[in-house]
Parts: C-alpha cells; structure tokens; sequence
C-alpha cells in the first residue's frame, strides 16, 4: 500500500472530499464545504516529495518536474479512486487529490433538471457545462453521459487529464482517452477523434485556444460535443469562449458559436441543511434570440434570454437558488452569498446572517 492511501482513508473516514498536501502544514481535508485538519504534524519537503512520487509512473514524474503541474488518477483497490493534481507554490511541491465517486450517479440521484435530458437527446452542438473547481462538473457529465449510453447507441470518446469515470458498455460504445497517457494534448486528441466517426465527445475541459477552436469545429461538423470551463454563468460562459481569441478572430469564432452553441449549464455546490451539499444551476438552452445575441456582441442580454425561457427548463442561477431556498434545502444565507443579485435575499436572511462582514 502507498504511504498516501493512510492520508486518503482517513479522509475518507471523516466524510471528506478533499485532501490538500502543503509543505510545512498538516494534512487537510475538505469536509461539507469547509477545510480541517487531519493531525498536528506538519508535512516537511523530503515526506512530501516521497509521498507524492511513489504513486507517480516515471515519465510523469519527470513531466511535473519540468512543468510545474501535473494532473493524475490514483486508486486504492476496491475502495476508492481519486483526481490528483501536483502543482508547487512558495513552500515547494504541494498537491491535491478529490475523491472520484465509484459509482457513476443517476438524474435522479443527483436530482438534475429534467432540462439536462434535452442536451442528452441532441445530435449535435456544443454543450458547455461550467462552474468553478470542485462544483460537480464532472459528476454532472457523468451522468449525462451515463443516460445517453443507457438509453442511445452512440459512438462516445471522452477526452480527460485524467480520466474520472469509466463507464460500462450499455447501449453505446464509449472509448476513453486520457492526456499524457494515451495522447499527447487535448487538440491532439480531438484531431484524431474526428477520424473515428464519433457521434459524441466528452472534453474533460477547455482549456487553450487551439482545443476550443477544434470543439466549435467539430460541434458544427454535426457531433455533440460536451466541454467544460471555469465560469459561473451562461453570460460569462460565452465571454471567455470568444475573449481566448485575438481580436481579429473574434468575430469569426461569434460566428462559429452562435450556429452550434447548444447549452450553458453553469453548476455551484451549496451546503444544504442540515449537512452535506447541493448543486444549483444555471441553464442556457436553444433559442431564436441566441444567434443573433451572440453575432451582435450583446452578451448581457443573455439573462433575458433565460428569464423569458423558463417554460422550457432554463432558469437563472438567483432563480434556482431561491426555489432551494424556499423549499428549505438551503439557508437564505448560503443564497445570499452565492447570488448574483444579493439584494433579493436580504429579506430572507436572519438577524445576524450578516455579521462577519459578509
């Protein structure tokens, strides 16, 4: 067993999520939300560069030496597996690893929108889901795509650093690629997919100019492409597509994205009560206004799209966290933090909710 499993059990134990490894400070873990520490001892340079290279192939290794960065999955048999990412900062080598649930969760278990199955029946078009580190993004696609290969017979290649779930044959037949490891980037991986007759694409996320490019490509050659980035709403979702580009290609890629842009699903965790967490959504869906919305630039009007599109399952993300507000899955207080608008839930908070300089 690795020295590392003993850190990752224990976290496990005290129902965390997330463990954080810095030189010169304890172990920690994220539990509903917040960071604990695990013990009293603080991690020196030699623990932690053993702890993190024995679980680590060779070439990787070599790979975050030379970068500064690197992301990997680690399993402890027939207990768990995990998504780590090494990094450095001022102290020296530091990582983190979140817990990557064994079982690919439902709809249902995740209690997702019914407006999802929409996306899930498309043909075509790029689906952006998006939110910040450690939203649920990846749980969401998962059973996204789990729903489609329950339901569909697709061709599906999921593109990932690193690979996070594995999904069983059903009805589809789903290839996974991970970077580093089976190709050599994103953009390398999506030219040769386009080579294998996918009906589906899965990018585990978005991240240089060249990689969105090919998505918008391939999104408007007739494949439905899902992808992710680090945004907090559909408005925002749109800017930094179009804001990775040159100024001379901007209007070219407006052009690109309003014909195949298919959905925004924006995604935060809030802390439920009385334990545990929650996702709330925002959702971007089709409509005759979206094109023209985009090619103009007018991305503010973006909200009044949702706004007037709620019949058809979209909804704001101020919208979805007053209904869990109101049905008692979570405090005014946690909305209020999270809103766009915050002046909507001050009525709703309780004295001193406020305190704190909140």
């Amino acid at each position: 067993m690795a020295a590392i499993d003993s850190l990752l059990k224990t976290m496990l134990e005290k129902g965390g999520s997330d463990l954080h490894l810095t030189v010169g400070l304890p172990p920690k873990t994220r539990a509903s939300g917040s960071l604990q520490p695990m013990s009293d001892t603080p991690l020196d340079a030699k623990t932690m560069e053993s702890l993190l290279k024995e679980i680590c192939p060779e070439k990787r290794w070599l790979d975050y030496l030379d970068r500064k960065d690197l992301d990997l999955a680690h399993e402890i048999p027939g207990l768990a597996r995990f998504r780590g990412n090494y990094l450095y900062n001022h102290w020296g080598q530091a990582a983190v690893f979140r817990q990557i649930p064994a079982k690919i969760l439902s709809f249902d278990q995740l209690n997702l929108p019914e407006a999802l199955k929409k996306l899930c029946h498309l043909d075509q078009g790029l689906v952006v889901v998006t939110g910040p580190t450690g939203s649920g993004k990846s749980t969401t696609l998962a059973a996204m795509i789990d729903y489609i290969n329950g339901n569909m017979a697709k061709h599906i290649i999921t593109i990932e650093d690193p690979i996070e779930f594995v999904h069983p044959v059903k009805k589809s037949v789903i290839v996974h690629r991970e970077v580093g490891e089976h190709t050599g980037s994103f953009a390398a991986a999506l030219k040769g997919a386009m080579r294998h007759d996918p009906d589906i694409l899965l990018l585990g996320e978005m991240r240089e100019m060249e990689t969105i490019k090919l998505a918008l490509g391939c999104a408007s050659m007739g494949m439905l492409v899902f992808g992710t980035l680090h945004t907090n709403n559909a408005a925002k979702t749109v800017d930094r597509i179009i804001n990775t580009f040159p100024a001379e290609e901007q209007n070219q890629v407006r052009v690109m994205l309003s014909s195949c842009l298919a959905g925004v699903v924006a995604q935060l965790l809030c802390k439920k009560i009385p334990k545990g967490r929650c996702a709330v959504h925002e959702i971007l869906l089709t409509h005759e206004a979206l094109p023209n919305t985009i090619r103009s630039g007018q991305i503010a009007n973006i909200k009044s799209i949702i706004e007037s599109g709620g019949s058809d399952g979209m909804i704001t993300m101020d919208n979805s966290l007053m209904a869990r507000v109101k049905d008692g899955t979570i405090e005014a207080k946690e909305a209020y933090m999270k809103a766009a608008i915050k002046a909507t839930f001050v009525p709703l908070l309780k004295p001193g909710d406020l305190d704190g300089g909140h």
